[in-house]
């Protein structure tokens, strides 16, 4: 038995938003389809974090999204500018607090041992990339890049292999000094029911809901944040009759208090939790209404709905609206007051209404988990070279 099939994985996310943990989960139902021998552990390192880390790194940054949106922006700009090396390190003084504050998950990584592990957010590759450079441990990694384009602080050496989600973000990974035998270009990782075909038809069917009017989807992200409010009672405002869904996610104040918010003649209108069948609500909206994450965007594009970007966080967001403006495949709500008309022009228009969904479609990814698994596995069958080196021909979008 070769080493890949006899092999121990550890996925690493941090529930910093709802993204990453999601593209965790992806990656690592991807690992267990391809190679059920293995064993595969998939962990949220806050989930390993002192209180008091954990409620600053996780909970801060949506508090800090929410309350200074461009001050967070500004911080992202600033901590995305190359050093003179191109090889950005991390800080010396960020990474020992982060040790401090992650004592568990530095004996998960020394306690067992580990044939790879797999990155969904920076903070366990920059510990891990640290603790290789230092020789306190010598497992390889792999990152996956959850956003359309890649930030520095993602690129963490050493590590074996990059995973990207476009051609552009690979451009830039260059640039940042990553070698291109380095790299492959696969598609942010989603589950992998948004592979399976799926027509509207057969959504609106299975989710029981009547037609005859368009679907409208207002996503509040997995933790439910943002001006969801404001953007319900715009939709509402709009004259033509509607079926309005809204997916609250997580945040169960949310969905109490749209709940609460008198509903609108002539509309019918829903107001969900948690949803396990996201891509069925997906499948069936005439369009959707949604900040531009990483993971909920890619989702979108795998339904290949046609997506209205609203209030993207400045940095991430505001990088992956710009992705899917330049491609044709999303508009952008500026000032709420305007979202009535542009929805109703939007659905006065069914021809660019399918010019947005075809453009959806081009774009999609919904094998990239598997991909990822996959070229992964390939580096576990031919043992990985020490510091990184080739693991497949690099920034070719594959399709």
């Amino acid at each position: 038995m070769n080493k890949a099939r006899s092999c121990r994985i550890l996925v690493l996310s941090a529930s910093v938003g709802a993204g990453h943990v999601r593209a965790a989960e992806a990656v690592t139902l991807a690992f267990r389809k391809l190679r059920p021998r293995c064993t595969i552990e998939a962990v949220d390192v806050l989930g390993l974090a002192s209180k008091t880390f954990r409620r600053l790194y996780g909970k801060g940054y949506l508090d800090f999204a929410n309350r200074a949106p461009h001050l967070l922006g500004f911080v992202y700009d600033v901590l995305d500018r190359p050093t003179k090396e191109r090889q950005p390190a991390g800080s010396p003084l960020r990474i020992a607090l982060e040790k401090l504050n992650l004592k568990p998950f530095l004996r998960l990584l020394t306690a067992e041992p580990w044939d790879l592990v797999i990155n969904t957010h920076f903070l366990p590759a920059e510990i891990i990339a640290a603790l290789r450079r230092s020789g306190r441990i010598g497992v390889p990694q792999m990152t996956v890049v959850t956003d359309f384009m890649v930030h520095r602080l993602w690129v963490q050496e050493p590590c074996e292999h990059y995973f990207l989600a476009t051609a552009e973000s690979a451009a830039y990974a260059a640039a940042l000094g990553i070698p291109t035998a380095r790299m492959a270009v696969t598609g942010i990782p989603i589950h992998p029911v948004f592979g399976q075909p799926l027509s509207g038809e057969e959504a609106r069917r299975e989710l029981g809901l009547p037609g005859g009017r368009p679907l409208v989807l207002v996503l509040s992200g997995g933790f439910g944040v943002g001006p969801v409010e404001a953007i319900v009672q715009a939709v509402q405002a709009i004259e033509r009759p509607l079926d309005l869904a809204v997916v609250c996610g997580r945040n169960a104040t949310l969905e109490r208090r749209l709940a609460a918010l008198p509903p609108r003649a002539p509309h019918r209108r829903q107001i969900l939790g948690y949803t396990s069948v996201l891509d069925r609500w997906l499948a069936a909206a005439d369009l959707v209404i949604s900040k531009p994450g990483g993971l909920t965007a890619s989702e979108i594009l795998a339904r290949g709905a046609a997506f209205a970007i609203v209030n993207p966080i400045p940095g991430q967001e505001s990088r992956n609206a710009d992705y899917l403006l330049e491609n044709g495949a999303a508009v952008k709500i500026g000032p709420l007051a305007t979202l009535p008309w542009k929805i109703e022009t939007l659905l006065s228009d069914p021809a660019r209404l399918r010019r947005l969904r075809r453009q959806a479609r081009r774009l999609a990814r919904p094998q990239a988990a598997l991909d990822i698994a996959r070229r992964a596995l390939a580096a576990l069958d031919d043992p990985l070279p020490a510091s990184g080196g080739p693991l497949a021909p690099a920034v070719q979008e594959t399709r």
